[in-house]
């Protein structure tokens, strides 16, 4: 009976099985292959719609044309996309410890002087793409996908799994999308067009996804109690019985997916009641007017209404925002419930700590105060707005700090886009939010579009620069081991001023040329030194024996001849190569003069090396002695002691910090906001550029580590600034309740 193409089949024979699998992960890899097929089943139904709505909106008709490219073609790749996309999750299972996903980023952790192709701009958008998609996933899901990993650890402790090594990670998942997209045949706009329809359409998707998927091992007794997930190097502790389940740290309720920063408003407003002094907003009482919530939520209408002319970027804390308009509304007695109260308090102090963080830039907690109003109706109306991690809300604010981070101010006269468009957001929740999170799911969908647009733009750049920076690495490097080989050869010998002239301009272009092109590992670049170094013997044949004669002369026409080619095959000047053998034949002429006259050394010559086959050679040469003279190949100088008083964790911290890191460095008037592009191994370089992608800075390790040390750098957490606040809120209230 044939089977049915819709159907992978997750069980039988694998790599893994050899391994013996344990027993848990296969029946993980089988409920998760189904439940994440019937996630694709889902999403290519609204796919249709979504692609038709969008390509009626179109712009222009080339983005018409890519929305119904994209459409046709996931309509008839719908089934062999979703079997490419389940073989690939089902392989990371069957190889765990081996399988790795296809990733750009490793590409940029570390850049080899060997890879120094520029990109194709259709590869790298797909690229960024993944990227991108890869980093709204982990952040989106970023405490159930570490609880999934733990317990996937705990069931393999033999092996050493790196993140994105898990068989359900942000990163195979969006590499198995890469993969099923790498066959569509269609150009890149429609290309790009499908990865980010994956983002709109199937990442909000996958919550309900890695929840069923903790609760498959949980189900198995595999660490059923973990509330939330180790930090680095805290010991996952053996399960317990289930019949006494561990209650979280002192008590404290967490939510499903186990983040203390996931906890329920009624958990909040426990923990809030319990901590003495913790709400500065008046509750109501037997004896004053208590403000309905109805009432309460039209006062702050017309607070809202204010907000949108603000005299100046002043930041106004909530609570005082509100002290007056309550006492104006309801006399000096007046209040609110209790639980409108806790909601206040709560927003407050989420606020509180995203405008105190100093990596924000003034102007930004300017802007995103004016926000305070907004986000606390949005909070009075939908409770679950404290612990739902994907509450739209929740993730615009997110995604405008995360686009603050890198953001400095402009100098008067420039266009700042990135500004325009916060304020344009900001702008249009003042003017048009009444109640529901429609009209911040549409802002976050058009921002989202905007910083994918300006991301990738800023992805080029980068690439572009990155690229540069290798060529530069790679010529210093040809240009260093070039001028090591010629030197090496020269010590200590007489060499005619015309070749010597030769051998550091024409000679070295080639040496260059080379290793540029072969590499300095290569034979060629081995035959090139064997060249130099007869070709320096034979302008100074040290020491004379009563053979030298004789082995110039069979030497002499093949180095000539070597010469002559080498600068031909570098395109070097006709009328200047000319010169340069007339000179060497001069040189050769003056050798044969002096040897009339030196003193001959009796000792036994050391026989001559094997000759090398020439590489310019295009036909078979009369036979030639090898010069006497030893080729030196110029070894790798070794790696650069630390510079005396830099202290060890400074130079860790260095060596910490990856590609795409934001840092706050000082420049020659202000601080300027940068990110980590690259690093250059061949050279040792830190690669810093602007937001604009513009090379900022660079330094070598010692430097880098000192500029950290000194303060001239400071680190930035690029982290989710809504979820950091709510952790930070629950921390607080805790540590009161202890005091």
């Amino acid at each position: 009976m044939a089977h049915d193409s819709n159907v992978v089949r997750f069980s039988g024979q694998s790599p893994m099985d050899r391994f013996s699998m344990p027993t848990e992960l296969v029946r993980l890899r089988d409920k998760s292959g189904q439940a994440l097929k019937q996630v694709l089943a889902r999403f290519f139904e609204q796919s249709d719609d979504h692609l038709f709505a969008l390509a009626d909106r179109a712009g222009s008709n080339q983005d018409q044309t890519a929305y119904f490219d994209a459409m046709r073609e996931l309509r008839m790749r719908r089934k062999s996309m979703t079997v490419s996309m389940l073989q690939y999750i089902s392989e990371a299972f069957n190889d765990l410890g081996r399988f790795k996903p296809a990733s750009s980023q490793a590409s940029l952790e570390k850049i080899d002087q060997d890879s120094l192709g520029l990109v194709d701009h259709a590869e790298l958008e797909q690229q960024v793409a993944i990227d991108n998609l890869t980093t709204r996933l982990r952040n989106s899901y970023q405490e159930p996908v570490r609880l999934l990993a733990a317990r996937i650890r705990h069931l393999v402790p033999e092996l050493k799994l790196s993140d994105e090594q898990m068989p359900l990670s942000p990163e195979v998942i969006c590499a198995a999308i890469g993969e099923a997209c790498a066959d569509l045949d269609i150009d890149i706009r429609a290309k790009l067009v499908v990865l980010k329809l994956f983002e709109r359409l199937m990442v909000d998707k996958l919550e309900a996804f890695y929840q069923d998927c903790n609760r498959v091992l949980i189900a198995d007794g595999v660490l059923p109690d973990m509330k939330r997930p180790p930090v680095e190097g805290e010991a996952v502790k053996a399960p317990k019985s289930a019949s006494a389940p561990e209650q979280p740290a002192d008590n404290v309720p967490t939510a499903p997916g186990g983040t203390r920063g996931s906890a329920t408003f009624h958990e909040l407003s426990a923990l809030l009641h319990q901590g003495q002094g913790a709400s500065a907003v008046p509750t109501g009482q037997p004896t004053g007017r208590v403000l309905e919530t109805q009432q309460l939520m039209g006062q702050l209408d017309k607070l809202q209404v204010a907000a949108r002319t603000p005299a100046n970027d002043e930041i106004v804390p909530l609570r005082e925002q509100l002290q007056p308009l309550l006492q104006a509304a309801e006399g000096a007695n007046a209040s609110v419930a209790q639980a409108d109260g806790d909601v206040i308090n709560l927003v407050a102090m989420l606020f509180d700590f995203i405008l105190e963080d100093r990596q924000l830039h003034p102007v930004m907690k300017a802007l995103i105060s004016r926000l305070q109003i907004p986000v606390l109706k949005v909070a009075l109306n939908d409770r679950n707005f404290f612990n739902r991690g994907g509450h739209p809300v929740r993730k615009l604010l997110n995604e405008l700090a995360l686009a603050a981070i890198g953001w400095s101010e402009k100098r008067p006269g420039l266009r700042d886009p990135l500004r325009e468009k916060m304020e344009e957001v900001v702008g249009r929740i003042l003017d048009e939010y009444t109640s529901g999170t429609e009209l911040f799911e549409e802002l976050l969908e058009d921002f989202g579009h905007f910083m994918d647009l300006d991301r990738r733009r800023r992805e080029l750049v980068e690439q572009r620069l990155r690229d540069a920076e290798e060529g530069r690495a790679k010529q210093e490097r040809a240009s260093q081991l070039a001028t090591e080989t010629i030197q090496a050869q020269v010590a200590g010998r007489d060499i005619p001023e015309p070749v010597e002239q030769a051998l550091y301009e024409p000679w070295m272009r080639y040496l260059q040329w080379v290793i540029l092109r072969r590499g300095e590992g290569s034979e060629q670049w081995q035959q090139a030194c064997d060249v130099t170094a007869r070709l320096v013997w034979s302008v100074d044949p040290a020491p004379v024996t009563d053979t030298t004669r004789t082995e110039l002369l069979r030497a002499i026409p093949q180095v000539v001849d070597d010469v002559r080619r080498a600068l031909q095959e570098i395109s070097w000047d006709p009328f200047a190569t000319d010169t340069v053998i007339r000179d060497l034949e001069l040189a050769h002429v003056d050798v044969f003069q002096k040897l009339v006259t030196a003193p001959v050394n009796k000792a036994a010559p050391q026989p001559p090396a094997e000759p090398a086959p020439s590489a310019m050679e295009d036909q078979p040469a009369a036979p030639v002695v090898e010069a006497t003279t030893e080729v030196v190949t110029p070894e790798p100088e070794p790696e650069p002691a630390p510079t005396p008083g830099i202290a060890t964790e400074w130079l860790a911290k260095a060596d910490q910090l990856r590609v795409g890191s934001w840092v706050e460095m000082q420049g020659e008037e202000h601080r300027v906001r940068c990110k980590l592009a690259a690093f250059i191994r061949a050279t040792g370089k830190y690669i810093f550029v602007n937001r604009s992608g513009a090379k900022v800075a660079e330094y070598h390790r010692d430097g880098l580590a000192e500029a950290l040390e000194s303060g001239l750098i400071t680190m930035l957490d690029d982290g989710l600034i809504f979820d950091r606040a709510l952790e930070s809120i629950i921390d607080n209230l805790r540590h009161n309740r202890k005091d």
